[in-house]
């Protein structure tokens, strides 16, 4: 067997093996808090809101604990298994040229694991979140969104697939810097389009109309220097009762959003602690920090990617009798996340970071207190656990863990 069979194979399996005794010592964490709500939480969340979060957590990690092992078993499947060259294989009886061959495949392979993935979504949807009050989307809206997602996919990555491979076939050995300021491209004008264009097609977006509130979110932008295409309201209770916000959009078409469900829950000066705290983000330069470190890892990605294209081991060890460029470029990406998990607590601790820096703007621009009142509501209404395990926190969370996070902004008052 080749060394880099080997190694892929123990990357899955040590991988999986990871995620599983960390989601153990999740549940056992949890399951042993869940009858005692944490002492700086016990006026906000009461016995029962605190037993459905440990209970909600509890059956998420488990779910995902299937879907670890299942998604563990598909991808050796598909590589050394021997499941891409089949496909392959089958549309090389054609006798199609590249790119419509490669697109082929690509496509293939996409609506395979789509298929195999759809089970999960729907027990996702319609039993677990379902089950703790959280789902209300529609069996029919369900298929309407899925059918709208395929033809976006098909009108926006069909030809960006095209373009690819006609320049990993045509642009020679440096086909790969091309596909780099391509894949950039792309991304500015998906930044550009999405709230005007595509977040549309599956939500209603309406300016906020609570005067009083609008002013007070204008007052707190003008006092952070941030310029955008305005405030709006996304139908979010459509599809579901948990609450958020986000920035969406570059340069002059900056939008801020605020779930419906949100605004529901929180009081005004809530509302703008939290804005606030999103502008953190913008002002400190979070964003332009992640999207430059997402270009300089593309960069190397698509070199490493440029240079296992011309190496033919790399096709025979993950199961590809036929060295190509479409068989390059899905190996690739089936391959890197295996290996990509163990940088999972390196992008986790950056992300906490960025939290605390962001909640300390918050804590400077708003109310400090305030913020820590729409956290705690925000922990109870979407049945976020007070007590995760330490290390699996440590490993997987973008945010600090709550009492971390309510105890250093109650220090910042």
């Amino acid at each position: 067997m080749p060394w880099l069979t080997v190694i892929f194979i123990l990357a899955v399996i040590g991988g999986t093996a990871l995620q599983l005794w960390l989601s153990g010592r999740q549940v056992t964490a949890v399951a042993s808090h869940r009858a005692h709500v944490p002492e700086p939480f016990g006026a906000q969340i009461s016995s029962s809101d605190h037993a459905k979060a440990a209970d909600y957590t509890i059956a998420t990690v488990r779910f995902r604990r299937i879907e670890t092992v299942f998604d563990a078993a598909v991808l050796l499947a598909l590589t050394v298994g021997g499941g891409l060259d089949a496909i392959d294989t089958l549309w090389r009886r054609t006798g199609w040229s590249q790119p419509w061959l490669g697109t082929a495949v690509i496509l293939t392979l996409l609506c395979v694991t789509g298929a195999l993935g759809l089970p999960f979504a729907l027990w996702r949807t319609f039993r677990l979140e379902a089950r703790f009050g959280f789902n209300r989307l529609t069996p029919r809206l369900f298929i309407v969104d899925r059918l709208k997602s395929l033809l976006l996919a098909g009108v926006i990555g069909i030809p960006a697939v095209l373009v690819v491979l006609s320049l990993m076939e045509r642009a020679g050995p440096t086909w790969w810097l091309w596909a780099w300021v391509l894949w950039l491209g792309l991304m500015l004008v998906m930044s550009w389009a999405w709230p005007v264009l595509i977040a549309p097609l599956f939500n209603t977006f309406t300016p906020l109309s609570d005067a009083a509130l609008r002013e007070r979110i204008e007052s707190l932008l003008q006092r952070c220097g941030f310029a955008s295409k305005g405030v709006f309201v996304v139908d979010g209770s459509r599809r579901s009762a948990h609450g958020n916000a986000y920035f969406t959009g570059i340069g002059r078409n900056k939008r801020i959003v605020f779930f419906d469900t949100l605004l529901e829950r929180l009081e005004p000066p809530e509302v703008e602690a939290v804005l606030a705290h999103e502008l953190g983000h913008f002002s400190l330069r979070h964003v332009r920090k992640r999207l430059l470190v997402s270009i300089a890892l593309s960069f190397c990605g698509l070199a490493l990617l440029g240079w296992l294209a011309g190496w033919p081991a790399f096709y025979t060890a993950l199961g590809v009798s036929t060295p190509s460029t479409h068989a390059a470029l899905l190996l690739f990406l089936l391959a890197v996340p295996p290996f990509a998990l163990f940088l999972t607590p390196l992008t986790s601790i950056w992300s906490r970071r960025h939290e605390f820096e962001a909640d300390a703007f918050a804590a400077r621009t708003a109310d400090a207190r305030e913020l820590v009142s729409a956290l705690v509501k925000l922990y109870r209404d979407n049945a976020s656990t007070l007590t995760p395990d330490p290390v699996y926190s440590a490993f997987y969370y973008s945010h600090p863990p709550a009492l971390t996070r309510i105890a250093r902004l109650q220090h910042s008052r």
